[in-house]
């Protein structure tokens, strides 16, 4: 008997009318009270000016909610193993679903990491060549090289049957760790001509190690004063004992100048002191000394593998798992296709539905021991969008940050398509994004400005994009604007030769990179971009480099503090008040003792989100009341803080607070378009790319000739690329040689020489396929390149 259904139309079920989240009184950052209806199951850009205040209401108002109230569900125990989120500065959040957020923040640096591990396709690797390898060496943890071999026997005391037995225990664990470099792939040596100079004694000063002093009891004092060690005798004339004692001796307590110290060898003591720190977090000098002093080269025993012998004999099919990983992945995926065994057959089809995802994302060039940390911003993004894309979740919402941030034109349209694939699942897609062709495929568009900072966090338009472009917002205005090819394009001084390129998968390029003018590479993700500048441009006193390393800093960081536009102000109030410059930190002899220079005070809630209250005696100033009673120029050192650039750069620019030095770094910052920051904000509350900008504005006081750039658009509104454009002009004019590594094409346009590589990514890749001027490029029209700056610029 048929099934018989009803054919009138029901009425809508109550269920189905939670259709929108509901955000009302948003003031997170700079936001303004902002109150908006965003549509579910629907793909949403957010656009506007960098730091208008797009993260603050997607990622730091939507998806931090979502994950609060998620981490709600569990119990007190278990929340207090999570950590403690506060609840965001709004209203009303209604008809929030689980938000997963996919930004751009580098993957972890960690040696060991690496893009197998990071997406489990090691994991599943290693299970496989257990269970298939010849010969068979054990579990999969034999094929990893996190885990080391280890074994041990010995006596255990046991009860059994109301006595006391000793029993004789023995373990063993088979691990696939290289004992050499302990699975790091790389060794590093000390270069001991950095340290010292050892035609000089102790005493003449031979130490050339930063801030190693001659009168400190801590450092030279320590070695010249231990008995250990004759500090008359130049060091290239010290017995075996007298160097072994130097530089390798075990901490022993010794005592100089009636005070106990420690000694101990000066190998294990530069290791502890520099090496065992974030090299990013450092000075740029102790930073300088470390890249000097410090060589790493791959390992001979494992030759880069980091896998030990036993890991490398085991094989499938004439390869082992180190040959496996050293494989581009869309040659790897192939690979597995040809294995046919039923006995792993559910392994191998999620083994190759992972593979089969990073080559579909665009990502098949890369291999899996490629590590994590040397990804950019957008090839770390989309390795984290691996593991969503094939999941049967919906009804979710994903939150991206400029998911096209390092893409060619050519690879934005493959992840338009992936970003629609996961709308078309249900799925509610919200993308902050700055780039046209991306913002193209929004069925939703919220526009936030009209400013960055205080000028911004205001929504100016909501609707659909045709909307958007008749709106007047400045991304309206902006959304069509096309770059023109230049007409006239300056003459090189010079070349920088470039010979035998063969770095990662360079194939022995031969390149004049001309001098004096603007030089964009151009190139598909993957086709030798980076491997061209940074591996082969010598990094010597001449070569400024900004790469895309994000920018470090805690609450207690600020631009003033980040550029160093601090110290000039500090020394010019001190001078003029005669008192001492430490005074006017808020992290030294300044700070107010109440709040110790935080300006606020934390309360912390164990598992409950803690609160941080103003400081009452300092009003969130930071500093001590007596520092307050200091002036320059009429003001105090909170009130200079509380400037933005453009006014600071006025105040320090003439009349009685005239500081020269000041002024320069806040020209700089100026000139990056970031007069509207003020000096004290936390960096923290910075996006990315006004981080980007500040940056760039820290390095253009480095002394140099060549400046390279390495996606200097990334977050930039596209206001903001003419300004940057200009920057790139003034920089040329003013005699220096500029290359940039770069994807926009208004950039490309703007270009007196292009270099571009390709054809393809990985191994299709690595070879120059056009030199010229951006309109030959245009005309050859034979790239992939050239076939999308002719149509961006409409030839």
């Amino acid at each position: 008997m048929a099934t018989k259904k009803d054919t009138q139309s029901p009425a809508l079920h109550d269920a189905d009318s939670h259709d929108l989240i509901r955000v009302h009184g948003a003031r997170v950052n700079n936001l303004q009270d902002v109150s908006i209806e965003i549509p579910k199951r629907r793909l949403t850009v957010f656009t506007g000016v960098s730091g208008s205040g797009k993260s603050s209401l997607v990622f730091g108002t939507i998806a931090a909610e979502s994950q609060r109230l998620i981490n709600e569900t569990y119990s007190t125990f278990v929340q207090g193993f999570m950590p403690t989120l506060a609840r965001p500065d709004v209203d009303v959040l209604d008809g929030l679903t689980t938000a997963i957020s996919v930004d751009q923040q580098r993957m972890g640096s960690d040696p060991r990491s690496t893009v197998g591990t990071a997406t489990d396709a090691n994991a599943m690797l290693r299970i496989l060549f257990s269970r298939l390898g010849k010969p068979f060496i054990g579990s999969a943890k034999a094929f990893s090289f996190n885990v080391a071999s280890i074994s041990g026997a010995g006596a255990v005391t046991v009860q059994r049957a109301g006595q006391t037995v000793k029993e004789r225990r023995s373990f063993s664990i088979t691990g696939g760790m290289c004992a050499r470099c302990e699975g790091r792939g790389k060794v590093s040596d000390i270069d001991l001509t950095q340290l010292y100079d050892d035609s000089k004694s102790l005493a003449e000063g031979a130490f050339t190690i930063p801030g190693w002093k001659s009168d400190s009891q801590w450092t030279v004092g320590l070695y010249a004063q231990s008995g250990f060690l004759d500090p008359h005798k130049p060091i290239r004339r010290f017995t075996k004992k007298e160097m072994q004692d130097f530089l390798y001796r075990e901490p022993v307590k010794v005592k100089v100048n009636g005070i106990n110290l420690t000694y101990e060898g000066l190998i294990p003591k530069i290791q502890k002191s520099f090496l065992s720190k974030d090299k990013e977090a450092m000075q740029p000098h102790i930073r300088a000394f470390v890249e000097r002093a410090v060589t790493f080269s791959s390992c001979p025993e494992c030759d880069g593998t980091r896998l030990n012998e036993g890991a490398r004999s085991s094989k499938i099919e004439r390869k082992s798992i180190a040959d496996a990983c050293a494989m581009e992945i869309r040659d790897l995926a192939d690979w597995v296709r040809g294995i046919e065994e039923p006995s792993v057959a559910p392994l191998l089809l999620a083994l190759r539905q992972t593979l089969d995802s990073f080559v579909e994302i665009g990502l098949g060039y890369l291999s899996l021991d490629r590590p994590a940390g040397t990804l950019s911003g957008g090839e770390a993004q989309r390795v984290k969008m691996i593991r969503h894309l094939g999941s049967s979740l919906t009804d979710i919402t994903y939150v991206f940050d400029e998911p096209t941030i390092g893409l060619h034109p050519h690879d934005i349209q493959r992840m338009n398509g992936l970003l629609l694939q996961l709308r078309d699942k249900g799925n509610t897609v919200l993308v902050v994004e700055h780039k046209p062709e991306a913002i193209a495929i929004a069925d939703h568009v919220v526009d936030l400005g009209p400013g960055a900072g205080t000028a911004g966090g205001t929504v100016c338009y909501e609707g659909s994009l045709e909307g958007l472009r008749s709106s007047g917002t400045v991304t309206g205005r902006h959304l069509d604007d096309r770059a023109s090819v230049k007409e006239a394009v300056r003459k090189p001084t010079g070349a920088l030769k470039i010979r035998g390129a063969k770095a990662n998968n360079l194939r022995n390029v031969n390149v004049d990179i001309p001098l004096g003018v603007l030089t964009v590479i151009t190139g598909v993700a993957g086709s030798g971009k980076s491997s061209l500048v940074h591996g082969s441009i010598p990094a010597d006193e001449g070569v400024v480099a900004v790469d895309q390393a994000p920018i470090k800093g805690s609450r207690r960081s600020n631009p003033a503090t980040y550029t160093g536009l601090l110290e000039p102000i500090r020394k010019a109030f001190a001078k003029e008040n005669g008192v001492k410059p430490a005074l006017f930190s808020a992290n030294s002899e300044g700070a107010c003792p109440t709040c110790n220079g935080a300006g606020v005070i934390y309360t912390d809630l164990a598992m409950m989100a803690g609160v941080a209250t103003t400081c009452e005696d300092c009003e969130g100033k930071r500093f001590d009341a007596s520092v307050l009673d200091y002036h320059l120029g009429g003001r105090d050192i909170s009130e200079v803080l509380a400037m933005s650039v453009t006014e600071a750069e006025k105040f320090f620019g003439a009349g009685e607070a005239q500081t020269p030095a000041a002024h320069r770094i806040l020209e700089r910052l100026a000139d990056v378009g970031l007069g509207y920051l003020t000096l004290g904000q936390p960096l923290t509350t910075l996006s990315g790319g006004e981080r980007q900008r500040l940056k760039l504005a820290t390095h253009m006081g480095d002394k140099g000739g060549v400046y390279v750039l390495d996606e200097p658009t990334t977050g930039l509104h596209l206001a903001d690329v003419e300004q940057l454009l200009g920057l790139l002009d003034r920089l040329v004019d003013s005699g220096k040689s500029v290359i940039v590594i770069e994807h926009h094409q208004a950039v490309m346009a703007h270009a007196d020489w292009i270099i571009d590589l390709g054809p393809g990514a990985g191994h299709d890749g690595g070879k120059i396929v056009f030199e010229g001027t951006p309109a030959d490029l245009v005309a050859d029209g034979s790239t992939l390149t050239g076939e999308h700056l002719a149509e961006y610029v409409g030839a």
